[in-house]
């Protein structure tokens, strides 16, 4: 890492070199963790980072669409075109920060990773837009790709949610997802009350509310929440509200000994399942990668729930011919195209095509139809998604239930009765229902 880069604490020129290495296949949120842990920033200038790297993903199509008059022709550096973009966030779409202030920033920063010429460079360009104005793209004519650059989301998942949902609807969906996601907690019940949880969290100074989707959640802003001693102390983990619902589906009460979560890293819901488990009952976790069984096992110990969680590395699709116990409840949290995270993964939406939904849709159904034959006569199963498409949600329960005439599928049932008017029996959660992530919930029992 070049020193200008690694001694700076100047989160402009560290939201571009982060923005830089993502575009070269980093994940945001790891890369961004890894930036913010190796510089030494006041909390307001982690802030603007953060800001800054997620906003500039968030908008990218948006924001190029912009840019491309100025620099046609121009072969740019990576991280020249990543300033310029950061600088259009700021100019249209942070309110706080004044132009003659971003443009002297981005001009600073070219100084220090480039020189004089790529500073001078920059100028031009920044006041050229300023003088010319910008392509306004309300007056896109396809209404298609209108949606896609407004909104900086591909033609494909445009196309794919306005068949599904409609046009009012995908708008809806579209504009949350460019929202910032809130920060939710679960409340570990095995070990104290969310009534004692939220006292705690309150007492460390942030703010708390009760969640409106599921029981056990607190959405809380105002702080970090991984640095409270509620967190440390395990009596709550960081997980969507939206998450919690498979859990709450699959009913655990006192006739349930057996639990198998056949998709748990990093054991979010497993550790749910745990707590809600009773006497000697157990639940069963498993990950094809053995370095992801360790963060479930890490999980469940820190959560004190580490008696009731077995973790092992294993391709869920094995479990008929490895496991040879049958199970009173089955999670089945799908891999999935996770387009559903979209506030909290924005680069998603650029890597993923409709080929991946549909590859991931026949990963989908093997894995259930491997991990079904493990649940016991009148058991429960439950099919979950971080996914908003119906190639990866109701067609693959669809799929399932033509193969499987022992199984029948029930309304999913939540705690806060969620959607319970609903004609179907899925429960199929968007982005902008709750502002949580979205999810896909299907309940599944195996006829007696």
């Amino acid at each position: 890492m070049p020193n200008q880069v690694k001694n700076s604490q100047n989160p402009r020129l560290l939201a571009v070199t982060t923005l830089a290495k993502i575009k070269n296949g980093a994940y945001s949120n790891l890369q961004l963790n890894q930036v913010i842990k190796s510089h030494q920033l006041k909390a307001v200038d982690k802030g603007l980072l953060t800001t800054l790297v997620y906003g500039t993903i968030q908008y990218r199509l948006l924001l190029e669409y912009w840019l491309a008059p100025f620099v046609k022709g121009k072969k740019l550096e990576p991280w020249v075109k990543e300033l310029l973009l950061t600088a259009l966030f700021q100019w249209h779409k942070l309110d706080k920060i004044p132009k003659h202030a971003i443009f002297n920033e981005t001009i600073e920063v070219a100084k220090t990773l480039g020189n004089a010429g790529t500073a001078k460079f920059v100028t031009a360009i920044l006041h050229n837009m300023d003088r010319t104005g910008l392509r306004d793209e309300s007056k896109i004519a396809d209404p298609i790709e209108r949606l896609s650059i407004s909104y900086s989301l591909p033609v494909w998942l445009v196309k794919a949610l306005l068949d599904q949902v409609g046009e009012d609807k995908t708008k809806r969906i579209l504009a949350s997802l460019n929202e910032a996601p809130a920060q939710a907690v679960r409340v570990n019940t095995a070990k104290t009350t969310v009534a004692d949880a939220k006292a705690s969290l309150i007492a460390e100074g942030l703010s708390v509310r009760d969640s409106a989707v599921a029981a056990d959640a607190l959405v809380v802003t105002g702080g970090h929440v991984a640095s409270s001693k509620a967190f440390v102390d395990g009596l709550i983990t960081i997980q969507d509200e939206s998450a919690m619902l498979p859990v709450e589906a699959l009913d655990i009460d006192e006739s349930v000994h057996s639990v198998l979560d056949a998709a748990a890293a990093p054991g979010g819901k497993t550790t749910q399942i745990a707590q809600y488990l009773s006497g000697d009952a157990t639940v069963l976790a498993l990950d094809i990668h053995e370095h992801k069984v360790k963060l479930i096992k890490a999980n469940a110990k820190r959560l004190g729930l580490a008696d009731r969680v077995e973790a092992k590395a294993l391709d869920a699709r094995q479990v008929p011919e490895k496991l040879d116990q049958d199970f009173d409840r089955i999670l089945v949290d799908a891999p999935c195209s996770g387009l559903g995270l979209l506030r909290r993964k924005p680069e998603i939406r650029y890597e993923k095509s409709l080929e991946d939904v549909l590859h991931l849709a026949d990963l989908q159904l093997s894995i259930l139809n491997a991990t079904a034959k493990r649940l016991a006569p009148g058991g429960r199963l439950v099919y979950s998604t971080c996914t908003i498409l119906n190639q990866e949600n109701d067609g693959v329960i669809e799929r399932f239930l033509a193969e499987n005439p022992d199984f029948t599928l029930l309304k999913t049932p939540t705690d806060k009765k969620l959607k319970d008017d609903r004609v179907e029996d899925v429960l199929k959660i968007y982005p902008d229902d709750y502002e949580t992530d979205g999810f896909f919930v299907a309940t599944l029992q195996r006829k007696d």
